[in-house]
């Protein structure tokens, strides 16, 4: 169900605003689809921004990584967090040089995450991690031991002050470019998964499951 998000000072798209989007349950469709997300901090006066993987809870993000990565420590020391991620749909050439574009989704969360320290909902936040990349996996894995997830810092992220950006359609040119003798449209892009390729060590015997060969990122 569409649920309109007033955006922030902050999150209020100013340069083409048009293409902006603050419904909550549009952005979450670009999170669900994604991958890869970059988290933007700053330290000590230098910013850094890191990809890692994520997932989704309601209106919880979760970001996991190495108890010992410095990213991950110092956001739980309570910095501001910026965390973006981006689909790329399309290459939008135009007559015009200047008026070529992408199509293309983005979400950008501003907020400050916290550590997970709750053992029931850490293992609940890496098997969302682990279903948003490939469903069905983690019931056929092996299980995360004690040494692993003391090993592991989770990160929770509220969903609370958000934007999503959106650039669709075709090319916009100039009118007296209309007539320039070149081609134009739209080069549709898409991640699409090859055939999967068994372990050397696998055993002979052991079927590709559903999940792997009929995998898709469409959500």
């Amino acid at each position: 169900m569409s649920q309109f998000n007033a955006p922030s000072v902050r999150t209020r798209l100013v340069r083409e605003a048009d293409r902006a989007v603050y419904d909550r349950a549009a952005a979450y469709r670009i999170l669900d689809e994604g991958f890869i997300c970059h988290v933007g901090f700053v330290i000590d006066g230098q910013p850094f921004v890191i990809p890692t993987g994520y997932g989704r809870i309601g209106d919880s993000l979760y970001i996991h990584g190495s108890a010992a990565s410095r990213m991950l420590r110092r956001v739980d020391e309570g910095i501001a967090v910026c965390v973006t991620v981006t689909l790329l749909d399309g290459l939008v050439l135009a007559r015009s040089i200047f008026n070529h574009s992408m199509n293309y989704r983005s979400v950008v969360i501003l907020g400050t995450a916290v550590a997970v320290n709750d053992a029931k909902e850490k293992l609940e936040a890496l098997r969302l991690l682990s279903e948003h990349i490939l469903p069905g996996r983690w019931a056929e894995s092996r299980q995360p031991n004690d040494k692993e997830l003391k090993a592991t810092l989770v990160m929770r992220l509220p969903i609370e002050e958000f934007s999503a950006k959106v650039r669709q359609g075709p090319p916009v040119d100039d009118e007296d470019d209309y007539a320039f003798p070149t081609w134009a449209g739209v080069i549709p892009l898409e991640t699409v998964a090859g055939e999967p390729v068994n372990d050397p060590g696998l055993d002979p015997a052991r079927e590709i499951p559903a999940y792997a060969r009929q995998y898709s990122r469409k959500r």
